[in-house]
């Protein structure tokens, strides 16, 4: 597997308004990134989201990446069949070979919610073109369906372009923790998002929350992730994300965020080294 990182481990600096002695955060200051530490994979994720450039912005962002020998993975939410469509024609302007798609909620219907049965058929259509375009759509687990309703979507559309983009905190919104995600969700993992986290005891002792950590600071099990993922042959790309709590100064939480990116990356890379 290679390395990457997601527009996702900076999610506080994406749409937060420029500094006077920085340009606010773009498609070029991820590849800016992956160039200064050496990560040959970017992925954007629907936090900066690609469809709104025009194809002179997708073009030079291409180029750029070629230049670079960085490969780009892209992202978007709210899985319709017209989004789809439109995500699968970018991705191909930009010679991605991965599509991560978050199914429910959608730019003006954050409630967007479609049905499990509608999800399969508007997937199964554009397989086609995922063929055509040599991109392999990767679904992310992300809230509202179970390890084992993916799993199922996957096998029943049953084509090597459609598989699942597991994410490694993502589930515990459904109950389901690392080990429950691994069993079902591993042998068909096209793209992993590693995240790591702590859970923690409430201080009245009735409850728990999930926090993020920096990859190796936390609970995440790097190494059973990894080994267990790689075992399937599917996946080949494990992209960096995180998920910062915030300081009480903004510009500390930025570079708290940019810290746990660049540790991140050292960590990731290190732990793909020992395979």
């Amino acid at each position: 597997m290679r390395i990457g990182v997601s527009s996702f481990a900076f999610g506080w600096a994406v749409g937060a308004p420029a500094s006077p002695d920085a340009s606010a955060f773009s498609a070029d200051t991820l590849l800016d990134f992956a160039v200064a530490h050496q990560v040959p994979v970017i992925q954007f994720g629907d936090n900066v989201p690609l469809q709104h450039c025009t194809v002179a912005e997708l073009d030079a962002l291409a180029a750029r990446a070629r230049t670079a020998e960085i490969a780009i993975e892209t992202g978007a939410r709210g899985l319709t069949a017209e989004h789809l469509e439109r995500s699968i024609m970018i991705s191909r302007r930009l010679d991605a070979r991965v599509l991560r798609f978050v199914i429910d909620g959608a730019k003006g219907d954050p409630h967007y919610e479609p049905e499990f049965s509608d999800v399969i058929a508007i997937i199964r259509e554009s397989v086609p073109a995922l063929r055509a375009a040599n991109l392999t759509l990767g679904i992310e687990n992300h809230d509202r369906f179970p390890g084992a309703m993916l799993r199922r979507l996957v096998e029943n559309i049953s084509s090597q372009h459609v598989g699942i983009c597991l994410d490694t905190a993502n589930s515990f919104g459904v109950g389901e923790g690392i080990g429950e995600v691994l069993r079902e969700l591993a042998p068909v993992c096209v793209n992993l998002h590693m995240k790591d986290y702590i859970i923690e005891r409430l201080p009245w002792l009735m409850g728990f929350t999930v926090v993020g950590r920096s990859l190796g600071q936390g609970m995440l099990p790097i190494d059973l992730v990894l080994d267990t993922v790689a075992s399937h042959g599917r996946c080949h790309t494990a992209v960096v994300e995180t998920w910062p709590p915030p300081e009480p100064e903004f510009a500390a939480t930025l570079a708290k965020e940019r810290l746990w990116a660049e540790e991140s990356v050292v960590t990731l890379r290190a732990a793909l080294g020992r395979r």
